[in-house]
């Protein structure tokens, strides 16, 4: 078969949640199904990285598709047309979108409804096309791919489609196991002038669903009610509707112990994951939500949210707060610090529940439902 893929988020350096997961299926699928040809749909100049097997096509598809006039364009003209100068069989879409405008079979992955439940923390343009075209794309397609049973029967309830279209596809985690040496370990707290070795982390880009608001109020509670020199990384860029969380960032009592990296490459991150004591993402909905199973993989403990598919993921090996009580949020990061025996035991259960993800896992589910479209 010849198969299109949208893989207009492999941006090199910039791999967010939708790019990772788009990597690190694809690749999997292009090396283990070599008779296949994939056509890999740029939106802008590709990197060589992401040419992952010779039976790869890179195209660059125009217009750069980053506004919602461009996203239109983009997916109901530019798509298709490609789609039929390369008489392509199939399309696969991970990042939510597809293309009403073709007949081709199309395999769409959801990875959240999030802009249906929380449509205050989504730009207006933005929000209005998710609303009315996702119910229209979940229609077209041949079948739904949802990272989380949480998301499948989300799109179920909301819009009506037949549970037998979707199959839980989960996303996996980049598994590292290298240990840090006392050399990298004091290399990265001269590199970000950490004060110590104590430090609550958050990794993700930093918009108001995420709640980084509430968890820089929850980390003032809990350095105000702890004689304590622990502090606060936040990884992640700044995105969208920030302007609150800067001006209370800036009025904080303990501000000089937030340290905020918008860009850190990957490597680096992970090294300061694994130092930390424990990882806090207290979200108000995840469609998933991969840095909780990177957290647990690399043996760190997490705080994490009651509601949306957090719950699903991190199990029983994760201490589950209500995300917008601060006292709540701040008493988890008190405990974490004070009952050694709970943190070793939420260590041990995170690793165990990290071991049911994996992106390999997920990869022989993509081909097996590819398999279903062969001619």
């Amino acid at each position: 078969m010849r198969i299109a893929i949208n893989t207009r988020f492999l941006l090199s350096g910039k791999l967010e949640g939708i790019g990772m997961y788009t990597q690190e299926i694809f690749k999997r699928v292009v090396q283990q199904m070599p008779e296949h040809e994939f056509y890999f749909l740029f939106d802008r100049p590709f990197s060589d990285e992401f040419i992952f097997a010779k039976n790869v096509i890179p195209l660059v598809v125009s217009p750069p598709a980053r506004h919602p006039f461009l996203w239109y364009w983009w997916f109901e003209k530019s798509i298709p047309k490609i789609l039929k100068k390369h008489k392509i069989d199939l399309f696969i879409s991970p990042d939510g979108y597809c293309s009403l405008n073709t007949t081709i079979p199309q395999i769409l992955t959801i990875h959240d409804l999030g802009f249906e439940h929380f449509p205050m923390h989504v730009p207006f343009l933005v929000r209005n096309y998710y609303q009315y075209f996702t119910p229209k794309y979940c229609e077209k397609s041949a079948k739904i791919l949802a990272v989380s049973q949480f998301t499948k029967n989300d799109i179920v309830e909301k819009y009506g489609i037949a549970a037998s279209k979707i199959d839980v596809v989960y996303n996996g985690f980049m598994n590292s196991k290298q240990p840090i040496v006392s050399s990298m370990q004091t290399e990265i707290h001269a590199a970000f002038s950490l004060l110590n070795t104590k430090y609550f982390i958050f990794i993700g880009a930093v918009h108001p669903r995420k709640n980084v608001l509430n968890l820089l109020k929850a980390f003032e509670v809990f350095k105000s009610k702890n004689n304590t020199t622990h502090q606060l990384i936040i990884i992640g860029r700044n995105a969208w509707m920030n302007a609150e969380l800067k001006n209370y960032l800036t009025e904080m009592q303990f501000k000089k112990d937030v340290i905020w990296l918008e860009n850190c490459e990957r490597n680096k991150l992970l090294e300061i994951l694994q130092n930390a004591i424990a990882f806090v993402y207290p979200s108000l909905f995840e469609g998933f939500g991969i840095p909780i199973i990177e957290a647990m993989s690399v043996g760190v403990p997490v705080i994490t949210s009651n509601t949306s598919a957090m719950t699903e993921i991190a199990g029983n090996a994760a201490l589950l707060v209500n995300p917008t009580n601060t006292n709540e949020i701040a008493d988890a990061m008190q405990l974490i610090i004070t009952d050694e025996v709970l943190r070793i035991g939420l260590i041990e259960k995170g690793r165990a529940n990290a071991v049911r993800f994996s992106w390999q896992q997920s990869a022989e589910k993509v081909m097996e439902i590819i398999q279903q479209f062969k001619l």
